[in-house]
């Protein structure tokens, strides 16, 4: 019973943070052409070693459901890029003070940022055809990121994040 209480608060606290997530990709693709894939083998994501294996696990899982299979031959490969920074804060007090009289104004203000920085995570996924060597698909996902969540809260958000991403894969054809 602890368990899914503890469950519970965790989801609740992952899904106050929005994972956003924009693609792309080339009109002209066939989606119907890439059946197979495989990821980089001098794949450099930016992540930490356990970080980028449950990154992964999760991705292999999504794929394995969308009924994309690893090979070692595949029809695309899948590129992983990473980079976390700190969004810009928004909230700030103004103060300001100022006079006027006899025809003579001025004034001085000063906006005080009040709590911290967010840190945000963006992750771009890109899927490159084999053969052609090329970009035919995009996605760049940006979410908040806690340096010091538990192994389960990291893995639960790359699920969140990887879910999002592979739901606009393939797009949606708007003929």
């Amino acid at each position: 019973m602890k368990s899914i209480y503890y469950l519970l608060i965790v989801l609740l606290f992952a899904s106050c943070q929005a994972v956003r997530v924009q693609t792309d990709y080339e009109k002209d693709t066939d989606f119907s052409n890439y059946a197979t894939y495989n990821y980089y083998g001098d794949l450099e994501t930016g992540l930490g070693a356990l970080e980028e294996k449950r990154l992964i696990k999760v991705l292999d899982a999504a794929m394995q459901g969308k009924g994309l299979l690893l090979s070692e031959e595949p029809d695309f490969f899948i590129n992983i890029q990473s980079e976390i920074y700190q969004a810009p804060n928004n909230n700030t007090v103004g103060l300001g003070v100022g006079g006027a009289g006899r025809n003579v104004g001025g004034g001085v203000s000063v906006g005080i940022p009040i709590g911290q920085a967010k840190v945000q995570r963006e992750i771009i996924f890109d899927f490159i055809d084999s053969q052609k060597e090329q970009l035919f698909w995009q996605a760049v996902s940006s979410s908040s990121f806690n340096e010091n969540s538990t192994p389960i809260q990291r893995e639960l958000k790359l699920q969140e994040i990887v879910d999002k991403v592979l739901s606009k894969y393939p797009p949606k054809s708007k003929k």
